[in-house]
């Protein structure tokens, strides 16, 4: 069974819908108990990271988390679940991530644009890198996205980016762990594709 992972930081209601149009049976759950038995993982996320941190460890999710992605469970992180993955994050304050993907989350420099990056976007894929989580997905086809933040220093581990002033990590993938930054559940035909 697939469960969504609740910390109560997540955009629990828009996933559900999402995996419902698609007939996937889901379980949300804050329980441990859960999370090592779930055949697959989504960890959802809208907030601040060391919030968000601190409710994984309240809850007593962190070590379970790591443990079933180690385990070879496929993970997805979504926005905030999706820098969550990675080593450190640097909102508000230096904070431990769950370190399953190598990197830290840092602000967006959107070099004259509005931050946050709020809206569509179209995804672009570096060369010789198409990752099954994107399959049926096109160049340039868009996503919605809304974040300040964004995964750094993990060019081995982007699987797409987005044009925002720069060129922002849009989604990644190392083996099991993937994570999107964009909101599929929110991305119409081409977001339901991917989950």
């Amino acid at each position: 069974m697939l469960t969504i992972i609740d910390y109560s930081m997540g955009n629990l209601h828009s996933v559900g819908n999402a995996l419902d149009r698609l007939g996937v049976p889901y379980t949300v759950s804050a329980s441990p108990e859960a999370i090592k038995n779930a055949d697959g993982l989504i960890l959802p996320g809208v907030g601040a990271f060391p919030d968000a941190v601190r409710c994984l460890k309240e809850k007593g999710l962190f070590r379970p988390i790591r443990a079933r992605a180690a385990a070879g469970t496929p993970l997805l992180g979504i926005c905030l679940g999706m820098q969550l993955l990675f080593e450190t994050g640097l909102e508000h304050m230096p904070t431990e991530g769950l370190g399953l993907i190598a990197g830290e989350v840092v602000p967006i420099d959107g070099h004259g644009e509005k931050i946050p990056h709020i809206g569509w976007n179209g995804l672009h894929f570096p060369a010789g890198r198409r990752h099954p989580l994107l399959t049926g997905v096109e160049e340039g086809d868009c996503v919605y996205f809304v974040h300040s933040f964004y995964a750094a220093e993990c060019d081995d581990v982007v699987i797409a980016t987005a044009e925002y002033g720069a060129q922002l990590t849009a989604a990644v993938a190392r083996g099991n762990v993937m994570g999107c930054q964009f909101h599929p559940e929110k991305s119409s035909t081409v977001g339901l594709q991917i989950l």
